[in-house]
C-alpha cells in the first residue's frame, strides 16, 4: 500500500523542522504572511530550510505575492515548492511558475461543491492543487484557522495533478479523512499545535502515523 504523504506547514522553530524530518514528513512548509501566528521573516526561514534534511521538500505559502516579495524570499531560501494561497488567477500561477523554475502548488478553499469548478482552470498550469477548507468571510487568515469542510465533496475525485488535502486535520481525524477520500497528500498547521504557531513535536509524530497509517481506498 502506498503510504500518505504529509505537509506540516507553518514551522517557525529549528525544534519544528527537527520534529517534521524525524516523524517522517513530505513536506515542511514555511508561511511568508505577516498576519500569520506562523509567518516567519527571510532571514528565520532561511536559517530553518537549510536544516531540512535531503527528501524533505521546503514549500514557502504566499498570499497574492509580488514579484519583488518573491524575488526576496527566493534569493535566500532554498524552497523546493512555491505555494500561492491567495487570490492568484491561472495567469498568476503560470507567471510564477515560468519565471521562478519551481513546481507551484495552487491552493482552493472549498466549501460547497461549486467551489470545486475552480481547481478545472488551474490543472494546466500548477503542478500540485491544495484543497482548502474556504475561510470564514471574517477570518483574516486564508488557511491554518482549523476548520474542515464536508470531506464528502472530494470523495474519490481526480483533479488531473496531484492533489493535498487540507483544513482541520488532526492526528484524531486524518485516517477518516483519508479513507473517506482517497488522498495520498495531507496538510496540517494548526492541529499540530500547542497554541497558535507552536508545534508539539508529539502531535506531529502522532499525526505522521495516523496518516501513514489510514486505509487508503483503491483507486477505480
Amino acid at each position: 500500500m502506498q503510504d500518505v504523504r504529509v505537509k506540516i506547514c507553518g514551522l517557525t522553530r529549528a525544534a519544528d523542522v527537527e520534529a517534521v524530518a524525524e516523524a517522517g514528513a513530505s513536506y515542511a512548509g514555511f508561511v511568508f504572511f505577516p498576519k500569520s501566528p506562523r509567518n516567519v521573516s527571510v532571514a528565520q526561514a532561511r536559517e530553518l530550510a537549510v536544516l531540512a534534511p535531503v527528501g524533505l521538500a521546503k514549500v514557502g505559502l504566499v498570499v497574492n505575492p509580488t514579484d519583488a516579495l518573491l524575488d526576496e524570499i527566493l534569493a535566500e531560501v532554498p524552497l523546493d515548492i512555491i505555494q500561492l494561497h491567495g487570490a492568484e488567477s491561472p495567469e498568476r500561477v503560470a507567471e510564477v511558475r515560468a519565471r521562478y523554475g519551481l513546481p507551484v502548488m495552487k491552493a482552493v478553499g472549498v466549501a460547497e461543491e461549486a467551489d470545486l469548478a475552480k481547481v478545472a482552470s488551474y490543472q494546466g498550469v500548477a503542478d500540485q492543487i491544495l484543497i482548502d477548507a474556504k475561510p470564514p468571510k471574517e477570518a483574516d487568515l486564508p488557511g491554518g484557522n482549523g476548520l474542515a469542510f464536508d470531506w464528502r465533496l472530494v470523495a474519490g475525485r481526480r483533479f488531473g495533478k496531484p492533489w493535498m488535502l487540507a483544513g482541520g486535520l488532526t492526528p484524531e481525524n486524518v485516517g477518516t479523512a483519508v479513507a473517506m477520500t482517497g488522498v495520498r497528500q495531507v496538510d496540517v498547521s494548526s492541529g499540530v499545535e500547542s497554541a497558535p504557531g507552536v508545534k508539539d513535536a508529539g502531535t506531529i509524530r502522532a499525526f505522521v502515523e495516523a496518516a501513514r497509517g489510514a486505509k487508503v481506498p483503491p483507486r477505480l
